[in-house]
């Protein structure tokens, strides 16, 4: 029989056993034809069983047969027991769902190689250097001078690569009223030729288009050419005006590139040189990316690069002899490093790395905590079932066949469990990505491909083998006189050590949890030194150079504006992220300490409301040409030693042997300046000079309590009284606060979410125990309770080893917390594993889930009743 026909009889079982009987009665009924005697004829023909289940054999493929009656049997078995089954589908479910999900994220961010000619070759150069206090400084930006020698110095071994960070521009296809945010970068023009890619319509970027300044060319993302222009052939050749630049778009970047950050899907690439700051060496703005040729090692590349950018150092430092000694010898002695880049290299990378790693590993306690689970419940049940697999082996059941009869249950449990876990995944990546910035999320390619599809089918296949594998084994090894003789049994061993291995790994995963919610709620509610409420920060640019008194004008009319209650300018908003840091010396002797400087308009500090402490604000007509400061109470510990300060002088550098003076007239108080982490650094507050910067920030507290509700106002407010300027960006304070714990929002918040799903997995699982035992032990409990054993040494003996099993869980946990501790100090903050608090949380909340899952099979235990349980034996 050919095999196609064999595989169709396993479909149709009993049209199959009805052609077999046929064939046996056609076998009799053709012997009576010939004159023999039907009783006689049977007897000769044996045991019809027989031979219809050899007929059965040559017919179909055995063991495949096999496999599918097993198949129908564990479902039935999944049915029978609904609850239990639900329960670990949805569990395991949740743990496989969460595992694909971090997956995606991690694969999408780190892993997925970028869609050009060979990824592989691609580096990032970095520059590593050593702090005059010591500390290791790794730098990876670049400014193009220095680019152009690193460029030159590559020969003909690579290519160097210049890609600015993300940009978000504000821009017009048509009147300055109708602005639209693309995100934008400015990059090398032969990018496009030595990663190999084609355009999608128009041209790309040449070398030539970056050869000089003035060349105002772009090219559209794919993505972007498909939601703005609807894939329309004739936006290439279309402008749009960014600044005072009118760009005509050459071209479509091909589809599935946009570009080399994991995170930032850019819309637009401009050439490199059309950034006004090109030229200037103090102005680090782009990253390196260095793509070898062919047989070329980057040591060999590191090795041509090294010279250049000492070279280059040298040059820079000879034009500031009033640098510390220190100071020159760790700007001169930075290394070059080249770091494998074939997924690209973006902030996202470098700030959430070890985030997700740690969230990874929270994902895996979660899944060997549902495993653990799975299988104690599966042995279980395996027990309970002990006296089936007797029968089976009694009847002649293969040791192997009543191993292949759990593993399908268990691979059936498996798979249902994989298609709620691929679905909670398919939802579970973008909520998660979404959460990283709410104010402005990353974008990151989450494709369903191979990938995820087979990272999904190996862990569901690993965690089968993991929650299956014993139970299978302890069916095979069931004594078939024992099982059926009775009795009650005590908890396996196995069982024990899965409850006191749930207990670590959940005990694990409320200490690093309530580490991380510590973390956040610690850091977000940090001193800030003023006031957040009603507080707008409004970017205003400048389309071309404008006098000061445009900028007065502006303020002017911003604090007339109704329900503005108080306006001033600054360069930025604090807790931006943004920092200006020089070198600070007293008395001419230079300096080897740096503070920040920051400069702001007269009534800044009262908008901010940082409270003066002694002195005076600036008055109006001061500018910076003054040379006068206000500094914070940081600045005047650090350099005055607590000394009364006003009157004082300090020197801050600003050209070869050149530096500017000024003298302090104000006292604050201290608040945060860049980052919310940092500490508070010494600080001091310059005006504006002459000439006002081409972009400032208006900082605006608003009578309404919602800030955001002016803005159109606002908008509408600068358009037509200051025509020569815009609000490029628009955030409350608070905003700019939230976004610098936003990793540590995200952390806490899934680490909760991991803290509900761990706990809730430790009380099934021990429940599942507890209630094993209960019924298992039935029969001794039910004789102490008829001899008059109290209640009291029933719940002692039921649960004194599952307690204890537990107890040595959590001791187990807090040792792999202690040894993990220092690899979580760079994402706390104030907080530490040692922390009395840190160690009593999860110990209280282990106790509670324990005591809470055990009441219902201990309640159940001293209610036995003993006559029905002694009658039933």
């Amino acid at each position: 029989m050919s095999l196609l026909s064999r595989l169709a009889n396993m479909f149709r079982p009993g049209r199959l056993t009805r052609e077999i009987d046929e064939e046996l009665r056609a076998h009799l009924e053709e012997a009576a034809g010939h004159g023999r005697d039907p009783l006689e004829a049977r007897r000769a023909l044996g045991s019809s069983l027989r031979h219809r289940e050899a007929s059965r054999d040559l017919k179909l493929i055995p063991w495949l047969d096999s496999l599918r009656a097993d198949l129908l049997f564990a479902g039935r078995q999944l049915h029978k027991r609904k609850v239990t089954s639900l329960a670990a589908i949805l569990s395991l479910g949740l743990a496989i769902g969460a595992s694909t999900a971090a997956f995606r994220i991690i694969d999408a961010l780190f892993l997925r190689p970028l869609p050009i000619a060979h990824p592989e070759r691609q580096y990032a150069l970095n520059f590593h250097g050593t702090e005059p206090n010591g500390t290791v400084d790794i730098n990876e930006s670049c400014n193009y001078p220095l680019f152009r020698l690193i460029a030159a110095s590559v020969g003909d071994d690579a290519n160097a690569l210049a890609l600015s960070f993300p940009l978000l521009w504000d821009l017009t296809y048509g009147s300055d009223q109708d602005l639209e945010q693309a995100s934008a970068e400015y990059v090398s023009g032969r990018m496009f030729s030595v990663f190999g890619l084609r355009p999608a319509a128009g041209r790309l970027l040449a070398a030539d288009d970056d050869s000089a300044p003035g060349r105002p060319y772009a090219v559209l993302s794919f993505d972007y050419w498909s939601r703005r222009f609807g894939r329309d052939p004739k936006a290439v050749g279309r402008t749009f005006r960014y600044g005072r630049d009118l760009y005509t778009i050459v071209g479509v970047a091909p589809k599935g590139f946009t570009g080399t950050e994991p995170g930032t899907v850019f819309d637009i690439f401009v050439p490199l040189l059309m950034n006004p700051g090109a030229g200037n060496p103090d102005f680090e703005w782009f990253q390196t990316l260095v793509v070898l040729k062919p047989g070329v090692a980057p040591e060999r590349v590191r090795d041509r690069i090294q010279p250049a950018v000492r070279e280059f150092w040298l040059g820079q430092v000879a034009l500031h002899g009033d640098l510390p000694q220190a100071a020159r010898d760790a700007i001169v002695n930075q290394k070059a490093v080249l770091e494998p880049a074939r997924s690209g290299v973006s902030g996202m990378q470098r700030d959430y790395r070890q985030a997700l790693l740690f969230l990874a590993f929270l994902v895996a306690l979660v899944l060997l905590i549902a495993c653990a689970n799975v299988a104690n419940l599966m042995t279980a049940q395996a027990a309970a079932r002990a006296h089936e697999m007797a029968l089976r082996v009694s009847i002649g059941a293969g040791r192997l066949r009543l191993v292949q009869l759990v593993l399908v249950e268990t691979a059936l449990l498996g798979t249902f469990a994989a298609a709620i876990g691929a679905v909670f995944a398919w939802w579970a990546a973008p909520f998660v990505v979404g959460r990283i910035n709410p104010d402005r999320p990353p974008r990151l390619v989450l494709p369903a491909d191979w990938r995820i599809l087979g990272f999904t089918v190996a862990l569901t296949v690993v965690v089968m083998l993991l929650y299956g594998l014993a139970p299978a084994l302890r069916a095979a090894r069931v004594n078939p006189f024992a099982a059926l003789r009775g009795g009650g049994s005590r908890p396996s061993r196995l069982m024990h050590a899965l409850v006191a291995a749930q207990t670590a790994f959940c005990f694990l995963v409320l200490l690093v949890a309530g580490l991380f919610v510590a973390t956040f709620h610690r850091l977000s509610n940090q001193p800030l030194g003023f006031s957040t409420d009603r507080l707008l920060a409004l970017g205003v640019e400048a389309q071309q150079a404008q006098p000061p008194s445009v900028w007065s004008h502006l303020l002017e009319t911003v604090q007339a504006a109704p329900g503005v209650e108080k306006a001033a300018t600054a360069g930025w908003p604090l807790v931006s992220g943004a920092s200006w840091d020089n070198f600070v010396s007293l008395n001419g002797v230079p300096g080897s300490d740096v503070a920040s400087f920051l400069s702001v308009s007269p009534g800044w500090l009262e908008t901010m409301k940082i409270p003066l402490l002694a002195g005076r604000d600036f008055r109006p007509a001061e500018t910076g040409l003054d040379q006068v400061a206000i500094v914070n109470r940081a600045f005047a510990e650090r350099f005055f030693k607590g000394e009364t300060v006003l009157g004082k002088t300090f020197e801050m550098p600003q050209s070869p042997n050149v530096a500017s003076k000024f003298t302090i007239v104000g006292l604050t108080g201290d608040a945060r300046y860049a980052r919310m982490r940092d500490g508070i650094p010494p600080v001091a507050y310059v005006p504006f000079l002459t000439a006002p910067p081409g972009a400032m920030t208006v900082m605006v507290r608003t009578v309404s309590r919602n800030p955001l509700a002016l803005v159109p106002t606002l908008r509408q407010t600068i358009a037509m009284a200051t025509p020569g300027l815009r609000l490029n960006s628009v955030r409350t304070q608070q905003q700019l606060i939230d976004a610098q714990t936003v990793r540590e929002r995200l952390l806490a918040m899934l680490a909760a979410f991991f803290v509900a799903v761990a706990l809730l997995l430790a009380a099934v699982g021990l429940y599942g125990v507890l209630d094993y035992s209960v019924f298992q032990r039935r029969r001794e409990i039910g004789i102490r309770l008829a001899v008059g054993a109290r209640a009291s040494h029933i719940v002692r003996g039921v649960s004194f080893g599952i307690f204890a099993c537990v107890c040595a869980g959590a001791v187990a946990g807090l040792a792999l917390g202690m040894a993990s501790a220092r690899y979580l100090e760079s994402l706390l903050y104030q907080v530490k594993a040692t922390d009395a608090n840190a160690l009593a949380l999860p110990a209280l909340a282990l106790l509670a889930a324990a005591l809470l899952a055990s009441l219902p099979p201990l309640i159940r235990a001293i209610r036995i009743d003993p006559v029905r349980v002694l009658r039933s034996e």
